[in-house]
Formats: C-alpha cells, sequence, structure tokens
C-alpha cells in the first residue's frame, strides 16, 4: 500500500540583506557604536519592566547613566559642539572685524613661507577629499533609506503572504490526511471482494504442496500404466501376427516340397542327390508369453477411473477460492457496510480540530494587519519624501562647503603668483581666498545644526541598534523575552497549553530554524498522545469483531477411494503377471526362420536345372523362383512383426519395474496427504483465515503509522515562522536602523571634520587674499613698514574729549 509524502508548500523568497556597496560603512558605522556602547544587553530592563525598582530611584539612575555613558560621552561631545560652534564663530567673526585673529590684511614674508602655503594647500585638499567622500556616503544612504521603506512594505507583504501560505497550508495538509484514509479502506474493500482470490489462495498454497505432488506422482503412475497396457496390446498382437505368418509359411513350404519332390523323383540320375529334407520352419512363435492376464488386471485399475477421482481431487483444490467467497458472502457484505461507517467516521474528524478554526481567525487578523498597513503605506512614503528632501539638503549644505573649498583652493592656486607682493596679488587668486572664508561662514553657520540632527538621529539609532538589533543578532533578545514572569503573554508553554516547559522563543525559532514540524517545536508529544489517539482499535473494532463472525468450511481433497487403492495393490502384488517371461521368445526371434536356408535351395535348383532336359529344367526353374518369392516375403513380413514385437518387449522391460515404484511411492503419498489433511486442514483454514484479518487490518495499522510520522515529521514544517523573524530583523535592522545609522555617521563625520577645514581655510585664506599692507622686512636690527594704504579699514572705537 504505497502513500505519498505531503508536498511542501511553495514559499515567496524571503527578503535578503544586502548591504549594496555600503558594507565598510555599515563596518565603521558598528564598530563606532560598538566603541560607544561596548555592553551588552542591560540586566536592569526585567527589574524596569516588572516594577521591581524605582526609576526616579539614585541606584537605578546611576546603573542607566553607567550603562550608557558612552552616548553620554557623545552628548556632551555634541552638547559642547552645538553651544561653542556658534559662539566662536561670533567671537571668531568679532575678532576679525577688529582686525585680530588674522582679520588684520597684513602678511609677512618669510622664507618658508611658500612650503606652509604648500602644506595647508594639501591639508585643505585632504580635509575637503573626506567632506566629500562623507557627504557622498550621507547622500546615498539617504537615498537608500527611501529605497529601503520601498523594499520594506514588498518584504512585509510577501512575509505575510508566506505565513498565509503557512496557515492555509496546516488545513489541508490534515485535509490530505484524511483523504488518503480512502486508501485502506479501498485497499480492504479489494481484499474483501477478493476475498476468494485472497484467503481462499492462501489455503490453497498451503494445500497445493503436497496436493501437487501427490497428483504428479500418481499422474505419472497412470502415465507408466497406460504406456504398459498398450504395449501389452502390441505384444499380443505382434504375437498373433507372427503366429499366422508362421503358419502360412509352413503351409507354403509343405506344398512347394512336395512339388519339387514330384519333380525330382521324374528326374534321373542327375537329381538323385538333391533332397528336400529341411524345407520346414523351425521358428515357433507359440513360445511368446500370455498377456490377457496381465491385460485384464490393468483394466481392473482403469475400470474403476482413478484418473477422473484424480482430476476431481485437483478441481476441488482449485474451487477453494470460490466455496470460500460463497462462504464468505454476508461477512463481506456486512464489512462493506461497516467500511462506509468507518470512512464517515474518519471524515468527520476534521471537525474535532478546533485548532483549525483558530488558524483562520490568524488568517484572517493577519490580513487585517496587512490591510492597516497598506493604509499606512502612502502617508510613510509621503513623511519619507520629506525626510529625503531635508536630507538632500543637510548633504547640500556640506557639499557647498565643499564647493566653497575646492574653489578657493582652485582659484587660489590658480590665481596666485609666487613673486608678487601680498598686496600686488590677482583677483583669481584673491577669489580663492575669499571662497574659503565662505566655507568657513558657512561652516559656523551650519556646522551646530548639522550636528543638532547628528545627535538626535545618533540617540535614537544607535539605542535601537545596540538594544534592539544587536542583541537580537546575538539571540540576546528572545532570551530576554523569554525571561520567566516578565512578559506572561510570551510564555508558550502557559499560552499554548503544553506540559513541556522547555519550550521558549529561542527553542522555537532555532527549530523553526532547521523548518521542523510543530510536532516536534512544540513538544506535543508530551501533551497529545498519537498512540492513543491513533489507536488502531479505536478504528477497526467493528470490521474486526464481523471479520471474526468469518467461518470457512473445506472438504478434504479424496484422491483416490479404497477400491482404485486395493486394485493398484493387486497389480504389483501379482507382478508375475506383469513381469513376463520373454527369453524363449527373444530366441526365437534371433534364430532363422526355415531350417535349410530357401534361397540357397534355390540356386541349388537353378543349377540343377542347367543339366536336366527341357521339361524338368522349367519346373525345376519355377519352383526355384517360388522358393525365392517366399523367403522375401517372408523376411519383409516377419521382419516387421518381430521388430514392432521387440519393441514392445524391451519398454515393457523398462516401464514395469516403474510401475510397483510408483504405485508404491504414490500410494505414500495419498495416504500421507489425506492423513495431513484430516489432522492439520482445520488449522490451516484457521491460520488462513487470520493471516487474512491481520492483512486487512494491517492496511489501516500501515495507514496510521503514515500518520503519525507526517503528523509529528511533516505537518505544519514551522519555517516561515522563523522567516518572519528574520525578515523583521532585516526590514528593522538591515532596511531602516543600518543605513539611518550609516546617515548620521557620514553626517557627522563630515560635521566633525568641518573643524579641521574651518581652521585651515582661515590659514590658507591669508596666502591667497590680497592685502592691504605691504611687507615689513627686518635687516641688521632695523625695521621698515613700506607702506600703509588711506584706505586701510579702521574699527571705530569710542574717544574721550579733551
Amino acid at each position: 500500500m504505497a502513500l505519498p509524502n505531503l508536498t511542501q508548500p511553495e514559499y515567496l523568497p524571503q527578503p535578503t540583506n544586502s548591504n549594496d556597496g555600503l558594507q565598510g560603512l555599515f563596518a565603521m558605522m558598528h564598530s563606532f557604536l560598538g566603541l560607544v556602547q561596548p555592553n551588552s544587553f542591560p540586566d536592569f530592563l526585567p527589574q524596569l519592566i516588572n516594577r521591581e525598582t524605582d526609576f526616579t530611584s539614585p541606584g537605578f539612575f546611576k546603573k542607566v547613566l553607567v550603562y550608557q555613558a558612552g552616548f553620554l560621552v557623545c552628548i556632551i561631545i555634541g552638547v559642547l559642539f552645538i553651544i561653542l560652534m556658534p559662539l566662536v564663530g561670533l567671537c571668531f567673526c568679532c575678532c576679525r572685524c577688529c582686525g585680530n585673529c588674522g582679520g588684520r590684511m597684513y602678511q609677512k614674508q618669510k622664507k618658508n613661507t611658500g612650503c606652509h602655503r604648500q602644506a595647508f594647500f594639501a591639508s585643505v585638499l585632504v580635509v575637503t577629499g573626506i567632506l566629500l567622500a562623507g557627504d557622498i556616503c550621507a547622500y546615498v544612504s539617504n537615498n537608500r533609506m527611501s529605497e529601503s521603506v520601498d523594499k520594506s512594505f514588498s518584504a512585509f507583504n510577501s512575509t505575510m503572504d508566506n505565513l498565509q501560505i503557512f496557515l492555509s497550508s496546516i488545513p489541508q495538509e490534515v485535509d490530505i490526511l484524511i483523504k488518503f484514509s480512502s486508501v485502506p479502506i479501498q485497499q480492504t474493500n479489494d481484499s474483501l471482494l477478493g476475498i476468494g482470490k485472497d484467503l481462499g489462495g492462501r489455503i490453497v498454497k498451503t494445500l497445493s504442496g503436497r496436493a501437487h505432488a501427490t497428483l504428479n506422482t500418481a499422474e505419472q503412475l497412470f502415465q507408466v500404466i497406460d504406456t504398459v497396457e498398450q504395449e501389452l496390446w502390441n505384444v499380443s498382437k505382434a504375437a498373433d501376427r507372427l503366429q499366422k505368418l508362421q503358419e502360412e509359411l509352413a503351409f507354403n513350404l509343405t506344398t512347394l516340397s512336395e512339388n519339387i519332390n514330384k519333380t525330382l523323383n521324374n528326374c534321373s540320375d542327375p537329381c538323385q542327390n538333391v533332397s528336400v529334407k529341411g524345407l520346414v520352419v523351425v521358428a515357433n512363435f507359440s513360445m511368446v508369453p500370455d498377456v490377457k492376464h496381465a491385460l485384464q488386471l490393468i483394466g481392473n485399475v482403469t475400470q474403476l477411473n482413478p484418473k477422473v477421482t484424480l482430476v476431481e481431487a485437483n478441481n476441488t483444490l482449485n474451487k477453494i477460492p470460490e466455496k470460500v467467497s460463497e462462504q464468505a458472502e454476508n461477512v463481506v457484505s456486512e464489512g462493506q457496510a461497516q467500511l462506509d461507517s468507518l470512512k464517515q467516521k474518519i471524515a468527520n474528524v476534521r471537525s474535532s480540530f478546533p485548532m483549525l478554526d483558530m488558524l483562520g481567525n490568524v488568517s484572517r487578523f493577519l490580513d487585517d494587519i496587512t490591510e492597516k498597513a497598506s493604509t499606512y503605506e502612502p502617508n510613510i512614503k509621503t513623511y519619507d519624501g520629506y525626510r529625503r528632501i531635508v536630507g538632500i539638503c543637510l548633504c547640500c549644505l556640506v557639499l557647498l562647503i565643499i564647493v566653497l573649498n575646492a574653489s578657493g583652493l582652485l582659484f587660489g592656486a590658480l590665481g596666485l603668483d609666487s613673486q608678487a607682493p601680498p598686496t600686488k596679488r590677482g583677483c583669481l587668486s584673491s577669489s580663492g581666498g575669499d571662497f574659503l572664508m565662505a566655507s568657513v561662514g558657512f561652516s559656523f553657520i551650519f556646522a551646530w545644526l548639522l550636528m543638532l540632527l547628528v545627535l538626535l538621529t545618533f540617540l535614537v539609532g544607535g539605542n535601537v541598534y545596540t538594544i534592539v538589533c544587536r542583541p537580537w543578532a546575538t539571540g540576546q533578545l528572545l532570551q530576554f523575552l523569554n525571561t520567566p514572569g516578565l512578559f506572561p503573554e510570551l510564555n508558550l508553554s502557559r499560552s499554548l497549553g503544553i506540559k513541556d516547559s522547555n519550550v521558549t522563543l529561542a527553542s522555537l525559532y532555532k527549530d523553526c530554524k532547521n523548518n521542523n514540524s510543530l510536532w516536534n517545536t512544540l513538544h506535543l508529544g508530551g501533551t497529545v498522545s498519537l498512540d492513543d489517539d491513533l489507536n488502531i482499535s479505536r478504528y477497526t473494532h467493528d470490521i474486526n469483531s464481523t471479520l471474526d463472525n468469518l467461518k470457512i468450511n473445506v472438504t478434504a481433497l479424496k484422491f483416490m477411494t479404497e477400491d482404485q487403492k486395493y486394485s493398484l495393490r493387486d497389480l504389483w502384488r501379482k507382478d508375475e503377471s506383469l513381469n513376463l517371461n520373454f527369453t524363449g521368445t527373444l530366441q526365437q526371434m534371433n534364430q532363422n526362420m526355415t531350417q535349410k536356408d530357401l534361397f540357397d535351395f534355390a540356386k541349388q535348383l537353378e543349377d540343377l536345372a542347367n543339366h536336366t532336359h527341357v521339361p524338368i529344367r522349367e519346373q525345376l526353374q519355377d519352383q526355384a523362383n517360388s522358393l525365392k518369392e517366399i523367403q522375401s516375403r517372408a523376411s519383409s513380413s516377419f521382419s516387421a512383426a518381430i521388430q514392432a514385437l521387440n519393441s514392445s518387449i524391451w519398454e515393457l522391460h523398462t516401464s514395469v519395474p516403474q510401475v510397483r515404484e510408483l504405485g508404491n511411492s504414490t500410494l505414500a503419498q495419498i495416504e500421507e496427504a489425506e492423513v495431513f489433511m484430516k489432522k492439520h486442514l482445520k488449522d490451516i483454514v484457521k491460520n488462513a483465515t487470520l493471516g487474512f484479518v491481520r492483512s486487512v487490518l494491517g492496511y489501516f495499522e500501515v495507514y496510521l503509522d503514515w500518520v503519525k510520522y507526517t503528523i509529528t515529521g511533516e505537518v505544519a514544517r514551522c519555517g516561515p515562522a522563523a522567516w518572519t523573524l528574520d525578515a523583521a530583523n532585516t526590514i528593522v535592522c538591515s532596511y531602516i536602523v543600518d543605513v539611518w545609522n550609516a546617515f548620521w555617521f557620514s553626517l557627522g563625520w563630515c560635521t566633525i571634520f568641518l573643524l579641521p577645514s574651518v581652521i585651515l581655510a582661515v590659514r590658507l585664506a591669508k596666502f591667497y587674499r590680497r592685502m592691504r599692507m605691504d611687507d615689513i622686512y627686518e635687516s641688521n636690527g632695523e625695521t621698515m613698514e613700506l607702506s600703509r594704504p588711506s584706505h586701510a579699514f579702521k574699527m571705530p572705537r569710542p574717544e574721550l574729549r579733551k
């Protein structure tokens, strides 16, 4: 009985964690957050959730501060940056306006001025390159976040679809288990309809060994008896034929001998030495033994028709299946009725699974979640569009500073004449310096704002990563959720009524990750006993009771009657009747038919005729021809009859001994078979009936074993549950949190490098801008100022009136 394995549903592809070229950025960001927050999952959260501690207590507050020490340091740095950057920028601006902090348009020329300019140029170029790289990463991360939003909804929908497929597959698999109950029922029905062939065949198979051996031996015996009988008839016919030929030959020789004797008497002296003496038949075929008595004994056997009895025994054996069908007709009808009832009982099993209705409720709940998520999708995408625009604007602010730095470097480098005095520098070079100072100004204006946004996004994204995503990846989050008493609704053993307390979220996730069945995952063997629920007696009790009423009666085989056995024994008991002595007959067949050779005597007469006168010559010639004719005719007729008799004698010599041997063997086998059937026939029928019943019940046993195996190993493989958790991890942590953190990390990277950009740009700008005062040369301790422009800016100062 072939029962198939369940075909697992085809699920949609799971969302993949593809960084698409941002692996290095993510690695740096993760390393930075690992440095900021090296602590593992916070151990004070269970106390906070269970309200075992006061949030405002100093001890708890201290634990939180210690745990978040890295974030606190970053907050302090960020706040200082936000406060000091505009303040320093304001002071710097005022100082520049007063002519301090490099505001005085004068540059002292030294021998290494060119080296300083080149060093500042290279530094600003490197810092600008770093800013550009950070800005590109921020821009890519900003766009990637929008793409992640689209992918998140797609991944969410496919995950929900996989869950729906999983939930809908469970009732379908249960229906398949119920559906295939028709296989053992149909097999049982076929067995009942073919009970004659099945049960009768079992009986025939048990009996056929001895029966066929006995029938085959008896068949060989009667073939030999038929052969002996036929050969005895052939001997009788051949003997009669030879005796007739002998009488005919003797008469012909006597007549011819008288005629030859008369001729010789009429002959003169030449014929005196010729005599007809010896012209007589010497072979005597009347010595062939009489076979009538042997034929009579064989006839006594064949008249009782033992072959017919053997045929009837063989027919009785072959008709056992038919008789079994007739005797089991009522049981078959009742068994089919029980099968119809059993089929209906198994079909009603589905209604005893309330869990299937719960799955429908869960499926509808998932539909509601998917529908609500689809209603939020347009708004989320709209808000994400605004966020993307803000992110682009922030990237553009950084890009503005980068462009100003790049323009200052380009114009300054191209327009600078190293031989020209500072007051004579060209417009292009001076513009390069102005671009650098503009970069400094925008840096002071927007750096604090960038840092403020970076700090806020860092606090959100960094804590989500360190408290949620990182423990999620290491499995600490599942262990936290499964903390005893923390979340009672997540206690699977209590919620699902499972006796095994080892079922946890971590174990559930691990088993479902391996796509195990819910039976093994939830350890339902301790709650539900399949051996009791799938006890074969619960389903086969009625049909077993019906088959117990099966009563089969088989008639013992009768191979021979007592008269037939007696006639056979009588056949070789008087073995002298069959063992005929053909020695004398064989001797007669091996000698000449006549005392004198007829051809030689005819030759002698022909020679004598040559020496006689005409009348005697003709008579002798005719008589010689007659002798030749008699000899030729006798040779042909006697030869065929003798050959037939010889063949029959030798065949009897071979077959007659077999009659006794096969006869004894046949009777012994018949006696043994009849005794065996007399003693064991009822047991054979009983055992065959029990074997038939076991085979019928075996169909249901195989089916129930298949059901057990399928339920425990195939039904409800919970891989989609683990895939859902993995998909949630991918969506939240990979698509959203990682990209979010990559954005603030890139933007913070740019913001931090604005500080060296400001310092280096201020220093480099003075090498490109046109100075208002000539240089002062120092020689031999004397100082000489070359010139001072009359239109030099002078900061107005309050003065006292004199």
